[in-house]
């Protein structure tokens, strides 16, 4: 797959009014008329590749720099310095109004329909937007509507909707022009698990049927793990992961847990031996274990072990929380910095 985002070194800079909790009465009120600034980095020098037709998840606690990428990338912000360049060299501040009929974008806590009248007529006025032919959009929205299920509503003004049948709405709209990239920042949030089991089932289609690239950031977690094929980390504006979910929990868990519930014990002396090689044991009732087991060891191995110890009747596996293996990265790296 070729590249339809390549981002080399982005950074971007505010300048913030500076905080001083012990400043003089005298000089609180002369900073009314002459404010010290000082300058916050927001993102520092990012590199980024997305793939044709790739679900992109971008993570990162809050201030870590996700959303002002995202602005950035859609040509909402001007970098401070870095380059962007999107479908071959496209730009988007400099060439914003062809990038804009190209890209699709929905921000969880922010609307892009209007407020007080129908969803319909929203739609119509993006028809114009867009410059769509009537023939093109009675077909768009007749798919559309059908895929997230908002016929019911498609009449009713866009206040009157729940937050769910909102954003099935929004991402309607993103997805009308037939855009070959969108953006998507938090779309799934404070949505009941429906609401978020639609969103993800229309995502996974839309982007297999069209090819569209998707780049999405959200702290729920089972978004990633259902929809991205790759992720990117970011802590503190820079970089601090890029690959597979899968080589992620490899590299960054430490365990997985397993429970093993059994018939009986085919072996005691066997069994009583094995169990004392088994680190952080969670439970220990009669005919049960569960426990964690290292990632960096072998599963396989201990279980022929097991199998020759007891006769098992049940076995599960679950793997690293993929939200706690980052809550884990981040801790980590902040012990570290504060360290050094």
């Amino acid at each position: 797959m070729s590249n339809i985002i390549e981002v080399k070194d982005l950074k971007k800079e505010f300048k913030v009014p500076k905080k001083d909790k012990n400043l003089s009465k005298m000089k609180k009120r002369l900073s009314w008329f002459y404010r010290e600034w000082e300058i916050k980095k927001a993102v520092t020098g990012i590199d980024l590749e997305v793939k044709k037709g790739e679900i992109l998840g971008y993570l990162g606690p809050n201030g870590a720099g996700k959303s002002t990428t995202i602005k950035m990338l859609t040509g909402i912000l001007h970098p401070t310095s870095g380059d962007i360049k999107v479908m071959g060299n496209l730009n988007p501040i400099e060439n914003r109004n062809e990038y804009t009929q190209n890209i699709g974008v929905v921000f969880g806590q922010r609307s892009i329909l209007a407020y007080d009248i129908p969803v319909r007529d929203s739609f119509r006025l993006f028809k114009a937007i867009y410059g769509l032919t009537e023939e093109f959009y009675q077909k768009r929205v007749k798919y559309l509507v059908e895929m997230l299920g908002i016929e019911p509503f498609f009449e009713t003004p866009y206040r009157m909707l729940s937050l769910g049948e909102k954003m099935r709405c929004e991402l309607a709209a993103s997805f009308l022009h037939k855009p070959k990239i969108v953006f998507l920042d938090e779309p799934t949030i404070g949505l009941d698990a429906e609401a978020k089991i639609s969103i993800r089932s229309f995502l996974k289609k839309i982007n297999k049927e069209e090819n569209v690239t998707i780049m999405i950031t959200t702290h729920d977690m089972d978004d990633i793990e259902e929809l991205c094929q790759r992720i990117v980390v970011i802590d503190k504006g820079t970089l601090a992961y890029e690959g597979s979910v899968k080589k992620f929990k490899e590299t960054y868990a430490n365990s997985k847990d397993v429970t093993i519930h059994y018939k009986k014990i085919e072996n005691k002396d066997t069994w009583k031996k094995l169990k004392e090689t088994i680190p952080n044991r969670k439970s220990d009732i009669p005919k049960s274990i569960i426990f964690e087991f290292p990632m960096n060891k072998s599963l396989g191995k201990f279980l022929q072990d097991v199998v020759k110890s007891v006769e098992i009747h049940d076995l599960s596996i679950q793997e690293p929380n993929l939200e706690h293996v980052i809550a884990d990265m981040y801790k980590s790296s902040s012990q570290k910095n504060k360290g050094e």
